[in-house]
């Protein structure tokens, strides 16, 4: 009795465990990269004011 008290328990807490990660796995949802301006700088000052800092702008400072 004793014995498949505890191998009913134990079998149980690795189904939850099993059941915790899939749902984990299944359920997670990616970032949106560059969200509400997080990727992006816009420049505050000067000639380009209010202009999203790429490539372009980028290369003819340098």
């Amino acid at each position: 009795m004793r014995d498949t008290k505890h191998l009913e328990k134990h079998s149980n807490k690795l189904a939850e465990n099993k059941k915790e990660k899939n749902l984990f796995r299944n359920l997670r949802r990616e970032v949106e990269a560059g969200a509400h301006g997080t990727l992006d700088y816009t420049i505050k000052e000067g000639v380009n004011k209010n202009k999203i800092a790429d490539d372009k702008i980028l290369k003819s400072k340098k």
